[in-house]
């Protein structure tokens, strides 16, 4: 497997951005190494929050949140997904499949030996970072759900229909149609949109795992990751642990679908599930104080 690493002075000067970079190392079952970069701030030996992000942003995204968690005392880790950010980025698209995102990411908290973590997750965060709790739910003491979920077959809506219909044959990711359009705040401008464009992707040739993720998503029975998603469904039937779902009125992707997991999951009874007025489906980039503010809430009495 061909590997691209992005150039480090693709990411200097990003704003609002001062975080240093952390990697670690794992192996692909076929042998390659693979780095993968992550943000570690706030005690080492604190309990910590593990932020995992969607397609086609990275742990950038969360980088207005993370002062704010960091006020609870706790140890906060944003990890870019391989193929995202500053991890590094198998060269095809054929080299990305559900189970391969979901080894790469357990095969990483196993290496950093992370427990008693928090998972905050978003969009594509969430379906991998599902998946890594239905394997390893001692490590997990609760989970916060943000516009994202665990694909098991059953159709979906319209809108994302029309998504993996035009990304399976669009030669470049459509950056204007797909993520500037649906941000909502007015603060973003195009330094920022180029933190996300142009500093993890400066050259076509790296946007190989972007464009494939929505082929990946697996809302229809003949999709390869349906079997694993519904088996770690099964598995997150039974998770009691304390489940919160914040999930933005405005995102087309997964709206009204935060029900499922409220009824779903044992641990999500009784906590209050917030739905986030003025939340699009980058809702850290929309709402990001309210975010933390339940979050931090959330920590106090779960």
């Amino acid at each position: 497997m061909q590997i691209l690493r992005t150039p480090d002075h693709c990411f200097q000067n990003l704003p609002d951005y001062n975080f240093e970079p952390h990697y670690t190392t794992i192996q692909d079952e076929d042998g390659t190494n693979i780095r993968i970069h992550y943000i570690d701030e706030g005690p080492k030996d604190a309990e910590p929050i593990l932020l995992m992000h969607g397609n086609p942003s990275w742990s950038y995204v969360y980088r207005k949140m993370i002062p704010g968690l960091l006020a609870t005392g706790r140890r906060v880790i944003a990890v870019d997904l391989v193929g995202c950010g500053r991890s590094d980025k198998p060269a095809k698209k054929s080299d990305y499949t559900l189970a391969r995102h979901i080894d790469w990411m357990e095969k990483w908290l196993l290496a950093m030996d992370l427990n008693s973590i928090t998972l905050v997750c978003q969009d594509w965060g969430g379906t991998i970072g599902l998946n890594m709790v239905a394997d390893y739910p001692e490590r997990f003491d609760r989970i916060v759900m943000a516009n994202t979920g665990i694909p098991t077959g059953d159709g979906a809506n319209r809108w994302l229909r029309a998504w993996l219909l035009v990304m399976k044959w669009l030669p470049s990711f459509p950056w204007k149609l797909a993520f500037k359009k649906v941000i909502i705040t007015p603060d973003f401008n195009d330094e920022i949109f180029d933190a996300y464009r142009k500093a993890p992707f400066p050259k076509r040739k790296y946007q190989a795992g972007i464009r494939q993720f929505p082929q990946l998503i697996a809302i229809f029975p003949n999709n390869p990751g349906v079997a694993q998603n519904r088996a770690a469904w099964e598995k997150l039937k039974k998770f009691e642990k304390p489940v919160l779902t914040l999930f933005g009125n405005l995102d087309p992707v997964t709206k009204g679908s935060h029900v499922r997991y409220i009824k779903g999951i044992p641990g999500a009874e009784g906590q209050n599930h917030k739905i986030i007025k003025g939340g699009g489906h980058f809702i850290h980039e929309d709402k990001p104080e309210e975010l933390v503010d339940n979050i931090t809430e959330f920590l106090k009495v779960s």
